[in-house]
């Protein structure tokens, strides 16, 4: 097993993933402290917000948005259109219980709410929205209407 001087000085051990962690060029930056004071949402307890991925593509029928929420059940999601046009997911991971004889070594995963938003376009047929969820991906479809083309009519100019 071989180790390898790192930058900072300390050895790291070249087999274990934990011991060399990704450097973070903002981390000692005074805004990181600020902004997680006064914007809860930014907090590492609310990275969930932030993780929360979402792929939009639009189809010759529909607009298809997919959500990696890996861990959640469909009972913890929330799908919403607001304002007609908005499409809304939201949901909260919860921390797990700690019990107090164990040892936490790391915390990677990411707890707290979440919530994305998305204006359609006038296309939508925002009444026949479907979501379904499989394997941590939430899958919502917007069925498109099509859009009547502006009807054109010539006019004679007299003279």
């Amino acid at each position: 097993m071989s180790l390898i001087p790192s930058i900072t000085g300390r050895r790291s051990n070249v087999f274990d993933p934990f011991s060399m962690d990704v450097w973070d060029p903002f981390k000692d930056f005074p805004f990181n402290n600020s902004l997680s004071a006064s914007f809860p949402e930014f907090s590492r307890q609310n990275s969930a917000f932030v993780s929360t991925r979402v792929d939009w593509k639009e189809t010759p029928e529909a607009h298809v948005f997919k959500a990696e929420i890996p861990g959640l059940k469909k009972e913890e999601v929330k799908v919403e259109i607001e304002d007609d046009r908005v499409l809304q997911i939201s949901g909260e991971r919860n921390v797990e219980k700690e019990d107090k004889n164990d040892t936490w070594h790391r915390v990677e995963r990411s707890s707290g709410k979440f919530l994305r938003r998305f204006r359609l376009p006038e296309n939508a047929k925002v009444d026949q929205v479907k979501a379904s969820m499989e394997d941590g991906v939430l899958t919502v479809t917007v069925p498109k209407e099509e859009v009547k083309k502006a009807e054109v009519k010539s006019i004679e100019i007299s003279g």
